[in-house]
């Protein structure tokens, strides 16, 4: 068993140091310590698992203080490694940069005692002693003695690390009149942010004279509350960013709700709040009877407008690494591979090895990577696994909207919307997009919702979230996709495409090019675009031949132009200005830049779908400004995808290259003006707090 001596060492310890400009090399810095002190051996993989917990969401807090910190098979024994940096460096904390850094290194297979020995720490950066001490601390001794001041093995009688303190458990005569709040802190790694909102609401609650009961779900394990601690409870707090579990054991309490970050911040305000919905008989409460533990949701203390949002966002969060994976891979095929790339992809991974490269020629890759057979096979590998990742990416959204309404049981029946939303099983549906996507998922997650809250007999109750639901919520949900939906856009798609044809034949070149542009924003990869892209690339093979700026050579050029605008505009904005965006969306715009450049304009639904209203009128503009100017200004192109990879292709270069910054510069200042006029700061920090996939 390890000691707490052991969890930090004087070699773990640098004081007043600069590890680097950002988050990424400090976090590296502190890993090269653990290798030092002999605690790993591939401080590179420590490296990346940390920062692959760091991308789920950001572990700056407030007060200076940063605790990167993840679960590796790269130590064996939990280990902290310490920095007082000097200057501070940015972690993603909303009051500034951070000048105490823990890298806080669990073992994948540690026990739960390992993991209560780290939450200890966790709890104790909350306490401005603690934080006090390690920056007057002289030496690393001085820092190892505070560390192991708090960091100690529990005894084996001692209470749980999810319990409640002693005297709050429970109260004595003196303390028997007092309000008693319940609580659950989750957050996805459940190792640090779970167990320090633990101890802030507990100070918090101290500080209101009221007793508090919290239930910790995170790695170490979860201690469910008594029931006779949920019968006498007030008021419930759910400081939450992942599902909490068996939530219906709180049925019909008066319910606070937040992410992990508010109680941290703000554990003061939110007890406020649950003592005052404690005594409203209007207040939000958790809702079901508490006989199933899986089918109670929560009502919260959120608007309509901003629960919708949080339904959109769980969807976007989990949909995030399908566009930034299956979109990085399809830009790299281009660069192996060409253009030319998509069409034989397919047949090439199937029928070719590394040791039985593809003819480059037989092929017709004209512009593979120097002319590589080699590249011309990784292309297609890039670009096969690439478009298979871009399949899940609609039925991830619509399964996880679905889910954020209805639970695990909403899981099945919103992905297999989201399948038919994009016609993934190839049995002719017509194509929805992500906004079928949206709709079947949000209609998935009600219906499974619906179902889930029903009175059923107990033995019924066991096969409701395995079989029943899923069952009844697909058949009803498929129906309405379907049968409602399907006729009537299929029918939509042939009229759009009869009314193009007709403007193309009559001469309109620049209103075409905005109505094109229109399309190409409005639905991001769905049928409204993909009837645009179909028309351009139509034209395309047949103007194989022709010479100069013929018609189809400028409606190529529009379409591929007023694709690539969305992706880089709201990447532009996040940088502009970040501060109108939730984290994961500043994340997913770092990968939006390569996403736009390489025209693939889904880079832009996770944007979309979080905040339709406010998004999607900005890129149409902007895509609209730049389709109408690539037709005045005879803009052609002769590749059919590519974006920045197919520039040789391009006629009138110049042009290309101003008609897309116009309407990227339209695009941008458009959202950055909506959101800045219509969303408020307090919108999108709680939404900053909405779960990202761990």
């Amino acid at each position: 068993m390890t000691s707490s001596g052991s969890i930090i060492t004087e070699e773990l310890v640098r004081l007043d140091v600069s590890l680097g400009d950002d988050k990424t090399a400090v976090i590296r810095g502190l890993a090269d310590l653990v290798a030092q002190a002999g605690r790993t051996g591939s401080p590179g993989g420590l490296t990346e698992d940390a920062l692959a917990r760091e991308a789920t969401s950001a572990t700056g807090l407030p007060g200076g203080i940063a605790i990167p910190h993840c679960r590796t098979e790269h130590v064996d024994v939990p280990t902290l490694a310490f920095a007082r940096l000097e200057p501070g460096t940015d972690f993603g904390a909303k009051d500034g940069p951070a000048d105490l850094a823990f890298l806080i290194a669990a073992p994948a297979g540690g026990d739960a005692t390992h993991l209560e020995v780290l939450t200890q720490l966790a709890r104790a950066l909350v306490r401005p002693d603690f934080t006090d001490g390690l920056r007057q601390a002289e030496t690393p001794a001085e820092v190892v003695a505070l560390v192991d001041s708090v960091v100690r093995l529990p005894e084996p009688a001692a209470a749980p690390a999810g319990a409640a303190p002693a005297a709050a458990a429970a109260p004595g005569p003196a303390t028997r009149e007092r309000r008693s709040i319940v609580a659950v802190t989750a957050c996805p790694t459940g190792i640090a942010h779970t167990y320090m909102a633990a101890e802030a609401l507990e100070a918090a609650a101290e500080r209101a004279g009221v007793d508090i009961h919290i239930e910790t779900q995170g790695s170490a394990g979860s201690h469910p509350l008594a029931r006779d601690t949920l019968a006498n409870a007030s008021a419930a707090i759910f400081a939450a960013d992942v599902g909490v579990r068996d939530r219906g054991r709180f049925a019909g309490l008066p319910v606070v709700v937040s992410g992990v970050k508010r109680a941290i911040d703000d554990g003061d305000a939110m007890i406020a709040e649950a003592l005052r919905y404690a005594d409203d008989p209007d207040a939000p409460r958790v809702e079901g009877d508490g006989a199933d533990a899986d089918s109670g949701t929560t009502t919260g203390t959120e608007s309509w407008g901003l629960r919708i949002r949080r339904v959109l966002m769980t969807g976007v969060s989990y949909m995030i690494p399908f566009v930034a994976a299956g979109g990085l891979l399809i830009a790299l095929s281009f660069l192996f591979g060409g253009y030319e790339i998509v069409g034989p992809a397919g047949e090439i991974a199937t029928n070719n090895t590394i040791f039985d490269l593809p003819s480059v020629s037989a092929n017709e890759l004209d512009h593979a990577l120097f002319d590589s057979s080699f590249f011309a096979y990784l292309g297609s590998i890039c670009f096969v696994l690439g478009s298979t990742a871009f399949k899940f990416l609609v039925p991830a959204l619509a399964g996880y909207i679905a889910y954020a309404i209805a639970d695990r049981p909403g899981i099945a029946p919103g992905f297999i919307m989201g399948a038919i939303a994009i016609d993934l099983g190839g049995f002719g549906t017509p194509q929805t997009g992500f906004l079928g996507g949206i709709i079947g998922g949000v209609l998935a997650g009600v219906i499974a919702h619906w179902i889930a809250v029903r009175q059923v007999p107990s033995w019924l109750r066991g096969l409701m979230p395995v079989l029943v639901i899923p069952l009844l919520t697909t058949l009803v949900a498929g129906i309405v996709m379907v049968v409602v939906l399907g006729k009537p856009l299929g029918a939509l798609m042939d009229a759009l495409n009869d009314g193009l044809t007709s403007m193309a034949e009559g001469g309109a070149g620049v209103l075409l090019g905005v109505v094109l542009g229109l399309m190409m924003a409005f639905d991001m990869g769905g049928p409204l675009n993909k009837t645009a892209y179909l028309f351009a690339t139509t034209g395309l093979a047949a103007a194989a031949t022709a010479t100069g700026a013929a018609p189809q050579l400028l409606i190529m050029a529009a379409v591929m132009l007023a694709g690539m605008v969305p992706p880089i505009a709201l990447a532009l904005a996040t940088v502009v200005r970040p501060q109108l965006f939730t984290e994961a969306e500043r994340e997913n715009g770092k990968a939006a830049w390569l996403l736009g450049a390489s025209f693939i304009t889904e880079g832009a639904i996770p944007f979309a779908a979080a905040d339709p209203l406010r998004v999607i009128p900005s890129i149409m503009a902007g895509s609209a400004v730049t389709g109408g100017l690539a037709m005045a200004m005879d803009v052609t192109l002769r590749a059919p995808h590519g974006g920045i990879f197919v520039l040789f292709a391009v006629g009138n270069v110049l042009w290309f290259l101003l008609s897309l910054a116009a309407g990227v510069l339209v695009a941008a200042a458009s959202v950055i003006a909506l959101k800045q006029f219509t969303e408020s700061k307090d919108e999108i920090e709680q939404l900053d707090d909405v779960a990202l996939p761990a």
